[in-house]
């Protein structure tokens, strides 16, 4: 490559500048600078002026925003006002429905007590006219008893006669013993018999009763087998 076509290349590279042309004035018109002036002037006023109309209007909706926003909050307020004068109305008629249920409760409660008092009263007058029917009772028993035991005490001491032993020679010791002994004897040959007659006695009355149950299971298979459909065959 030669220098020539080196310093072609190079001025090729090289940014080329716009060339600046005079504006033309036409011949013959002349320039009025006032008027332009005036025209620059009533287009920086219009701007300015949109400018300000779009401030106010920004303002204004600004405005209006901050008014629907207090209008939410006063909203809120009053709902919530509102929920809590209900709440609180609801909590009133509670307690009133509380306090008449715990009087209800405490009269339901002060009556049973009085009817529990008055039966305890009847229960313990009734009681007291028992024990003293049992008490009568019992002292009647107790002097039946009494009779019953002196009674016991008169026989044993009819049965036991004094000894009077003291001025007897041998020979009547020797007899009064023989005599004592055949007294035993006798005694408990009766304790034997009245035993023999008890058993005797207990075993049947235990006959008799098995008897009667026999009987009376008996008697009712035969009912229940006779008896169809409520009536007798």
């Amino acid at each position: 490559m030669s220098d020539t076509e080196e310093v072609e290349q190079v001025e090729e590279r090289k940014p080329r500048v716009p060339t600046l042309t005079a504006p033309k004035i036409p011949e013959g018109e002349k320039v009025d600078f006032d008027d332009i002036q005036k025209k620059r002037q009533n287009k920086d006023l219009i701007e300015l002026q949109a400018l300000i109309d779009s401030h106010f209007e920004a303002r204004k909706k600004e405005e209006e925003e901050l008014m629907a926003l207090k209008e939410r909050i006063e909203k809120r307020r009053t709902e919530r006002a509102d929920q809590q004068r209900i709440r609180a109305e609801k909590e009133k008629e509670r307690q009133a429905r509380l306090a008449e249920e715990k009087a209800r409760r405490e009269e339901d409660e002060a009556k049973r007590r009085a009817e529990d008092d008055m039966k305890k009263k009847k229960a313990l007058s009734s009681m007291g006219a028992t024990y003293s029917s049992y008490l009568a009772k019992a002292d009647q028993k107790r002097g039946k008893k009494q009779t019953a035991r002196e009674l016991k005490k008169k026989v044993l001491a009819d049965r036991r006669k004094p000894l009077n032993i003291d001025h007897l020679s041998e020979d009547k010791l020797r007899e009064k013993a023989k005599e004592m002994w055949d007294w035993l004897c006798h005694l408990e040959t009766e304790k034997y018999e009245y035993l023999e007659k008890m058993k005797r006695q207990k075993y049947d009355i235990l006959s008799l009763r098995c008897r009667v149950e026999a009987i009376s299971k008996f008697s009712k298979k035969a009912g229940a087998k006779g008896k169809v459909g409520g009536r007798w065959k």
